[in-house]
């Protein structure tokens, strides 16, 4: 069901060729797998300019929950290890922090307390299962009442030996993420042989082997299966890019709109799924130039339609989902089926909002069929899901009367976005 809001934020409209620069935030993904690695290791570590968003919060929050501290120093964020803090229990608070309800379970199991696990409704709904059954075959006490979802306590026995382990992560490569992460604290370290279908967001498994690596870890892939020896973990400060998929909407505005972004920071060399948008915006006829202070994208206002299979990068489909709206065709996005058990159904959330203004948009099995049409004004339901604010203010920067409800939902990775939208446009003005 849509959110309730007592203020929509009435996105602007671009009145001409935009012309402006940006710096979005730290990424998320890097932000809380850094955190996790950091409060593993033997030694403080000084994350560099990460995320300050509710997601990046949470994660903090678990961290210290779980006997670890986290001291904010300007931009940086000093994360003091993991240490013994008694046998009472504890709460880690989830929000709809799908890496908080992850990645930090098997931290609870290295402890010697029963940790509860719980958020906002919508995680109770986010897939987990395979995960909690893959740390139980593990040989970490998990109490789910049969659920294989929040809210569930882990009672931690003072670590947790390892080994190998079998693990469907089809629904989500964080499953796969949350053991390799937690897998240099084994004792035994860990295996992990995938089975069924392949996990989504292969991006984001090479960026956890990066940042293990950069810990100090040696991960093995062969195939299907991934090996994590057990090892003390030690980084003394680690730097977070800029998140790509936050950029994503500011990337296609140029295309939208036509004009000029300039994106500031944008990495070189990077694991991140976002940095796909500069192959996706150059084969629909923009122009994407990548240097050593950023990316500018420089756009013609046209756009083509596409068939574009978004495995890879799904969290980038609300933002694209937007941008082909105003396509010369229709198009089809593929690969997606996982999304729908994200912040919310985002397949079923786009065609529905997508369509109540206007655009042709239908669920596939897998993803959305979109067949343009002229658009109109109204409210854009975002079932709290911060990326549907992203789509929402792309939609805008075309059609006037645009209505985004529960902007603030955007905090969960950028609490600054509609002012830096605003900012963007209004350069236009």
């Amino acid at each position: 069901m849509p959110g309730t809001t007592a203020s929509p934020w009435s996105a602007p409209t671009a009145s001409g060729a935009l012309d402006a620069t940006v710096r979005v935030p730290g990424s998320k993904s890097i932000t809380n797998r850094a955190y996790v690695l950091a409060a593993l290791s033997r030694q403080p570590t000084l994350v560099r300019k990460p995320l300050d968003s509710r997601d990046a919060r949470l994660m903090l929050g678990a961290l210290t929950a779980l006997g670890g501290s986290a001291d904010a120093r300007d931009d940086d964020v000093l994360i003091q290890p993991l240490r013994p803090q008694g046998t009472e229990p504890v709460q880690v608070a989830l929000g709809n922090a799908g890496t908080v309800a992850r990645f930090t379970p098997a931290l609870a199991g290295l402890g010697s307390r029963a940790v509860l696990f719980d958020g906002d409704e919508a995680i109770r709904r986010r897939p987990i299962a395979p995960l909690l059954r893959a740390l139980t075959d593990l040989g970490v006490e998990i109490d789910d009442e049969g659920r294989g979802a929040p809210p569930f306590t882990v009672r931690g026995h003072g670590g947790i030996t390892g080994g190998k382990v079998e693990l469907d992560s089809s629904a989500s490569s964080q499953f796969l993420s949350a053991l390799l992460l937690a897998g240099p604290s084994f004792a035994s370290g860990v295996t992990v042989r995938l089975v069924g279908d392949a996990p989504p967001s292969e991006p984001h498994i090479a960026m956890t082997l990066d940042l293990l690596r950069r810990f100090g870890a040696a991960p093995e892939r062969s195939g299907p299966e991934f090996h994590v020896p057990a090892t003390s973990l030690s980084l003394a400060e680690y730097a977070v890019e800029p998140d790509l998929s936050t950029a994503a909407p500011f990337a296609v505005a140029a295309a939208v709109a036509g004009g000029t972004i300039r994106i500031e920071g944008w990495p070189e060399h990077t694991t991140q799924p976002g940095d796909w948008l500069r192959s996706l915006l150059t084969e629909l006829g923009q122009r994407a130039e990548l240097d050593a202070t950023g990316l500018t994208i420089t756009g013609t206002g046209e756009i083509p339609g596409a068939r574009l299979d978004l495995h890879e990068v799904g969290e980038l489909t609300p933002v694209v989902a937007a941008l082909l709206c105003f396509a010369d065709g229709p198009s089809v996005i593929s690969g997606v089926a996982h999304l729908r058990g994200h912040e919310t159904d985002r397949l079923a959330a786009l065609a529905t909002e997508l369509s109540a203004l206007g655009a042709g948009v239908t669920e596939t099995e897998d993803g959305l069929a979109i067949t343009p049409a002229p658009m109109h004004r109204g409210l854009f339901h975002t079932y709290d899901d911060h990326r549907l604010v992203m789509a929402a203010a792309v939609l805008a920067l075309r059609i006037p009367g645009v209505e985004v409800e529960n902007p603030a939902t955007v905090g969960k990775t950028f609490p600054g976005f509609t002012a830096t939208w605003q900012s963007m446009v209004g350069e236009n003005a």
